[in-house]
């Protein structure tokens, strides 16, 4: 299996929503194509970063396209995904993972969908084979994130939106906090909850906005709700204070999706105050030097003791469905209506009882979302 070109081109996400910290109206998005002489694989960086272009051209592409295409393969004669980040991380000085993480693992990513297509197997049997999947399901757990702030008439369209997802399927969702008074989120929680009922099927999105103080008082409030989890009260870094919240909140609380390499997750078990009996791991594969590094992640929390069941990947698209189903973890996220042809998954896959069942395409699945792989087909022809 040889490489021949690979492409990429930026797509504006076009999204206005707003969250805690920051909103999306700039956002962009690098699509690629890894186009081999057996199958051509794509990807996406996922939702929230932006386009990275520049450094897979200068950089990440120019080393995979001059390698002996030999050297990158695995004893079954394909491309060896863990190969090819390998040798696109030549030269490159240790620390920044973030400035690479992200081009590295978009790439890595369309490596795996090229290398399934070659099998003729979905991606999350080829992962569920690779890495030994002990706890393989027929179905996946799907919970929505959503709840994003609204301009005008926050709390009736946001009980419209709860209402929506009831009806299509999911059971569970996610809502954003923080980004107005303790007193206004807690009325969206109310809203929410008077709709959806158990508390347990809610978790709230801080989105890394807040300091210490304001975690507190947020986490104070939150406590007695009892919910799902409390996603990123803190800054992403912010260990010592993630330890400090987790030490007197006792529900759940979840981090990862803006970690991007085994080092970050080690800090954070080792340093952040991580509680492996509840806390939920939520790291975004593509953005995070790709699934074969996700796939390590799982391993580290499973060797500290945890359970591969609370980690939860960022991104709500097939990328995502197909690590949480190959490597048996929680669940996954869906944007219902949201990201534009970024968001959700197959046409044809909708949830039921909140569970997704496994599609049987080859490869990642991007062929069954007919507005976004007409992009991708742009980029291969």
């Amino acid at each position: 299996m040889k490489i021949l070109q690979i492409r990429e081109r930026a797509v504006p996400v076009r999204s206005s929503l707003r969250n805690a910290a920051f909103d999306f109206g700039e956002m962009t998005t690098s699509i690629v194509a890894v186009i081999t002489d057996r199958a051509t694989g794509y990807a996406f960086n996922s939702t929230g970063r932006y386009a990275c272009g520049a450094s897979m051209r200068d950089r990440f592409i120019p080393r995979l396209l001059s390698a002996d295409p030999e050297t990158l393969l695995g004893d079954d004669g394909l491309i060896d995904p863990a190969k090819a980040v390998a040798r696109m991380m030549t030269r490159e000085k240790p620390g920044g993972d973030a400035e690479r993480s992200v081009p590295i693992g978009t790439i890595e990513t369309a490596i795996w969908d090229a290398v399934a297509k070659a099998k003729g197997q979905p991606l999350w049997r080829v992962l569920a084979d690779r890495y030994g999947n002990p706890q393989m399901a027929d179905k996946v757990p799907c919970y929505v994130g959503g709840g994003w702030y609204q301009p005008e008439n926050d709390l009736a369209l946001l009980q419209d939106e709860v209402r929506r997802h009831l009806d299509a399927g999911y059971t569970a969702l996610k809502i954003k906090t923080g980004g107005l008074s303790l007193d206004a989120d807690c009325r969206r929680l109310d809203a929410t909850l008077a709709i959806l009922g158990d508390a347990q099927n809610l978790a709230v999105d801080a989105n890394a906005a807040m300091d210490l103080d304001r975690a507190r008082a947020w986490a104070a409030r939150l406590a007695p709700y009892n919910l799902r989890w409390f996603e990123e009260p803190v800054g992403v870094h912010a260990y010592g204070d993630f330890a400090e919240l987790a030490a007197s909140y006792s529900p759940a609380l979840a981090t990862g999706e803006n970690l991007f390499c085994l080092a970050d997750v080690d800090n954070l078990l080792r340093f952040g105050g991580f509680r492996l009996d509840r806390d939920v791991l939520q790291v975004d594969p593509p953005q995070a030097y790709g699934i074969d590094s996700f796939a390590k992640m799982v391993g580290l929390l499973e060797t500290r003791g945890g359970s591969r069941r609370r980690v939860y990947p960022h991104g709500g698209n097939m990328m995502s469905f197909a690590v949480t189903a190959g490597l048996g973890l929680g669940g996954c996220e869906a944007y219902p209506g949201v990201f534009g042809a970024f968001a959700g998954y197959a046409d044809d896959m909708h949830p039921e009882n909140g569970l997704l069942s496994l599609p049987d395409a080859p490869g990642i699945g991007f062929e069954r979302q007919k507005e976004l792989f007409a992009l991708m087909q742009e980029l291969s022809a």
